[in-house]
């Protein structure tokens, strides 16, 4: 019966899935076609593409088409992207019954020819005579038919996350613009100038001519780094090439710099590569990073060719620093390998396994040392993308981390055999109709393992789970506190506890922490069917149930499942004892309370405890104590936008009913005098009765007790709108936004004060917000995405 029923809601989620897809728009149009306007004409010099043409795709083009995401698969991070062109397969099909072949550049086809049999199509070139180019045509059409400045979109143009791309070939693009006369290209937005048309314009008419890329030319302490690091990932010792294989698992989706090679990092990808040191890197495609690579193969450092856009900011340093950690986390002590482990189910789908012989220890402080990367690689790799991927998590939560000292997995070595087999996660198996069997088999033994968990922890701790048992950065490592927002259908990072106590926090320790990695990062197929995606997801359901029940473990006796069913409304509350393991309400806590809000004290005495390795120790703007809503070390332009900003800060939306009427990620550029510039983030925080479900988030949203998170810098990738203030104004813009309950009255604060995307400074105010977090966090400054923003 339980089988049946499991089977039943997967399938009830493929349904719902289906049924969420979008519908194409209806192509009949009764309006009088528009009048077209006469278009620049093109250039007629030679036109470089280097020093004209790229400047031109990178600031006005780049900020859609970029990664798997990507519009069509038209890639514009570097000219490998360009060349190859659109095509009409979609990468996010959330229906897919059969995993799709990957398209990665640079590794699944190294040749255009290859690519145009994959079914790829140029937008540069026409294969009829006296035809113009894709590209050539689909800006034209958007030259001749502007918007009116800073006007809302018509409702005939879809925009955002939910927008079916057209996609069109060249066959096709006469009745898309016949139909869609307003939706050419950069679509819905400012659009070109008149040089920029007339360069591009100009470029495609005389062949769209791009050189070839000439070889990195490396520095010589450039050099010296790929030599001494490929030297370490190629040893030929088993205990090397076990941690070389650990560590490639680990780096494989970072972008890699050496910090000591100059100001201006160059960036690399770790790649396993079919030929050594010294000759041309030659990658081997697999799917996953710990799929068989069929061959022998040597682990090389490879240059990142083009721009790496903002939300694939996943950066990790290696220096001399991290070189000497490395010897001393896994080469000092003495442990053998006897024989190396392949490349088989069991191995892919339980690294515990397959890296039983490394020291546990040394792999968690190694993820711990760099924890913000790899929850990054969560959020910002491709399992990120899309509400179903987001749904199972709060919009605001802190994360800790155990220490290693304090988790059983690391120093209890009969409790880590027992638990080991015990660690496998599904997802590896993507036949349909085993599905539900799959996940129950999981399920059983994710719980067998929590039952096992929870007793040696209660008789290890008697005394119960304490602060003491929290990682603290060894008093200077600010990766020891994290906090998450999640942007309904996107995520980001910061580093710190950044804003009111949250409703949930998360306790990670070895297991949970790998587990997710190894999930969401390592074992999650992007190119994988509906059933891969579905597997991922509700497993990663249970990895968060653990992590906040591994929290609770903290507060007292008695009252842990009041907290719990506070999370958990609802039918959220149902699933403890069948799909999580009960709450366990009776073991002690050694943590010490005076109050009836246990969790609120315990997150202040977090607050207390860790002020050293926490970022966000003062959060003015959202945590205001005795009046004091602003940063004492700031200009005094600033601290007055920091106060009046943070009345909008940790207020109910139904006590605040403006809050309602702004999306999730917000940028408000605060502007004083000619040349000063601040930039803040308004993350709208939605409520939900619980996030246990996949589906459903519409029924289950508390819009009352919304609230606003004022970030004082960027978070975020992916903007949903902008307004630019000037410091001056910044009182009468939040008195103006806090006010706006109805639509009228937000548009008015729109008209005032915000960019839309029609705007005639769209563009530089976009490229300027990303200019000033140049200037304050250089490693995490790039282009940002506005595939998701709004049309208000």
């Amino acid at each position: 019966m339980r089988a049946f029923l499991s089977f039943l809601s997967l399938l009830s989620c493929i349904f719902i899935l289906s049924a969420c897809q979008d519908s194409a728009r209806s192509l009949l149009d009764p309006r009088p076609a528009p009048t077209p306007l006469d278009l620049p004409a093109p250039a007629q010099h030679p036109v470089s593409f280097t020093k004209e043409i790229q400047p031109i795709i990178e600031a006005k083009c780049l900020s859609c088409h970029s990664c798997f995401d990507a519009p069509c698969q038209l890639k514009l991070e570097n000219t490998g992207g360009l060349l190859r062109g659109a095509s009409q397969e979609a990468i996010y099909n959330s229906m897919r019954t059969k995993a799709m072949k990957p398209t990665r550049l640079e590794v699944d086809e190294l040749t255009l020819d290859g690519w145009r049999k994959r079914g790829f199509y140029s937008v540069l070139q026409s294969d009829k005579e006296q035809s113009r180019a894709l590209l050539g045509r689909m800006i034209s059409l958007k030259k001749q038919f502007p918007l009116p400045p800073n006007s809302k979109l018509p409702d005939t143009i879809e925009t955002g996350f939910s927008r079916k791309n057209q996609c069109v070939s060249e066959e096709e693009f006469d009745d898309y613009a016949h139909d869609h006369p307003y939706e050419g290209m950069p679509l819905g937005t400012s659009g070109l100038t008149d040089q920029e048309y007339s360069l591009l314009a100009g470029w495609l008419d005389q062949g769209a001519v791009i050189p070839d890329e000439p070889a990195a030319n490396l520095t010589r302490d450039e050099e010296q780094a790929i030599l001494t690091w490929e030297t370490l990932f190629n040893r030929k010792d088993k205990r090397g090439q076990l941690v070389a294989r650990w560590l490639y698992e680990h780096l494989f989706l970072s972008y890699l710099y050496f910090p000591e090679a100059g100001k201006e990092p160059r960036f690399f990808e770790l790649l396993r590569s079919s030929t050594p040191a010294g000759e041309e890197v030659m990658p081997i495609a697999t799917v996953s990073p710990n799929d068989d690579p069929g061959r022998p193969f040597f682990y090389r450092l490879r240059p990142v060719s083009g721009v790496i856009t903002h939300k694939r900011r996943i950066l990790y340093p290696l220096d001399q620093t991290k070189l000497q950690r490395i010897d001393a986390l896994f080469f000092k002590d003495d442990w053998i390998v006897d024989n190396l482990p392949g490349y088989g189910y069991t191995e892919r789908s339980n690294p515990f396994v397959t890296f039983s012989a490394i020291p546990a220890r040394a792999r968690y402080q190694f993820m711990l040392d760099e924890a913000e990367y790899f929850v990054r690689t969560f959020i910002h790799g491709p399992v990120c993308r899309g509400q179903i991927a987001t749904d199972v998590i709060r919009d605001h939560f802190w994360t800790l981390f155990q220490s290693p000292e304090s988790d059983l997995f690391i120093t209890d070595e009969a409790y880590r055999d027992k638990a080991t087999a015990l660690l496998g996660m599904p997802g590896q198996d993507d036949n349909l109709l085993d599905a539900g069997e799959n996940w129950l088999r999981y399920l059983k033994r994710h719980n067998n393992y929590l039952a096992l968990r929870q007793q040696h922890y209660v008789q290890q701790q008697p005394q119960g789970a304490s602060l003491t048992h929290v990682w603290n950065g060894g008093g200077q490592n600010e990766n020891a506190l994290l906090t998450i927002f999640r942007h309904h259908n996107s995520a980001s990072v910061v580093r710190g506890l950044a804003g009111v106590i949250p409703q949930t926090i998360w306790l990670m320790d070895y297991p949970l922490l790998e587990q997710t990695y190894y999930q969401l990062v390592v074992n999650f197929d992007v190119f994988g069917n509906v059933a891969h995606q579905i597997l991922t997801r509700l497993y990663f359901d249970l990895i968060r149930n653990g992590s906040e029940q591994n929290f609770v473990r903290l507060l007292p006796a008695g009252k842990r499942r009041a907290v719990l069913n506070d999370w958990y409304q609802d039918l959220g509350k149902l699933k403890f004892g069948i799909i999580y393991e009960d709450i366990d309400d009776k073991s002690p806590s050694a943590e010490h309370f005076t109050t009836d809000h246990p969790k609120q004290e315990l997150a202040s005495h977090i607050l207390e405890r860790f002020q050293s390795v926490n970022t966000m120790a003062a959060d003015p703007l959202n945590r205001c104590l005795d009046g004091n809503c602003s940063r004492a070390d700031q200009p005094r332009w600033i601290q007055q936008a920091d106060h009046a900003l943070s009345s909008l800060a940790a207020q109910p939306a139904a006590s605040l009913p403006g809050i309602i009427q702004l999306p999730e990620v917000t940028f408000v550029r605060v502007r004083h005098g000619q040349n000063e510039r601040t930039v803040y983030t308004l993350l709208r925080d939605r409520a939900h009765s619980n996030v246990a479900f996949m589906l459903g988030e519409e029924l289950r949203y508390q819009p009352g007790k919304d609230h606003l998170t004022v970030y004082p810098g960027i978070t975020g990738s992916y903007p949903n709108f902008m307004f630019d203030v000037p410091a001056h104004q910044i009182g009468e813009f939040v008195s103006a936004l806090s006010k706006a309950g109805k639509t009228q009255d937000f548009e008015r604060a729109v008209e005032t004060w915000g960019i839309r995307r029609t705007h005639p400074q769209f563009w530089q105010i976009l490229h300027d917000i990303t200019a000033w977090q140049q200037q304050q966090q250089p490693l995490q400054a790039g282009i940002f995405d506005v595939n998701r923003y709004e049309n208000f």
